[in-house]
């Protein structure tokens, strides 16, 4: 009976520490390949920075910064490209805006136009420093 406890028992930690290296594996593969599927990408893009997100798609169609005043420190950045996600039926957005809080993207619009009806291309703001 203590050797079947002890197997048992045995069992349990083994199954313990697989599941522990299983949720250790993912995280650390931060040099992957950004999906491109809705929501996957939703889902994964702010794990990415600039550096990374320009690595895969290339210079955006279309970028727009915010800049201090005083400093010209960028502080946040509007990107533009097309045809890189697809929705879950396999069709192409014809824009992908990312809009960035210094190098992390905050939020992600899906368009199906060109985005051309906003700003100007390369248009940047300058907020005061405080």
């Amino acid at each position: 009976m203590k050797y079947l406890a002890y197997c048992c028992l045995t069992m349990l930690q083994a199954c313990f520490i697989q599941a522990a290296i299983a949720e250790e594996i993912p995280s650390t593969n931060n040099n992957s390949e950004i999906p491109t599927l809705e929501q996957d990408f939703v889902n994964s893009i702010n794990k990415f920075s600039k550096e990374q997100i320009i690595a895969q798609f290339g210079e955006p169609a279309k970028a727009d910064d915010v800049k201090v005043k005083t400093t010209g420190k960028i502080v946040a950045s509007i990107w533009q490209y097309h045809f890189i996600n697809t929705a879950a039926d396999g069709t192409y957005y014809e824009t992908t805006e990312l809009d960035f809080i210094d190098d992390k993207v905050v939020m992600v619009a899906f368009m199906n136009n060109d985005g051309a009806e906003g700003p100007e291309n390369n248009q940047q703001y300058q907020i005061p420093n405080k």
